[in-house]
């Protein structure tokens, strides 16, 4: 799907002077960026349920 991305001029040129440092493409960085922003954000949400159940496993089963 394409879209378009208006980035602050300071966002803009950090993603320019890291995709020429990194010999990549502009959108090549942003696409990893997002995947690693939304795979970080999935492990913590289920880390934090996971521990939520375990430490309240007699609360939440009394709920049940």
């Amino acid at each position: 799907m394409a879209m378009t991305l208006r980035l602050p001029d300071d966002l803009q040129e950090a993603l320019k002077e890291t995709a020429e440092r990194e010999g990549r493409s502009m959108q090549a960085v942003a696409i990893e960026a997002v995947r690693v922003y939304t795979t970080e954000r999935t492990r913590r949400r289920d880390e934090t349920i996971a521990r939520l159940v375990r430490d309240h496993r007699e609360t939440l089963s009394r709920l049940a």
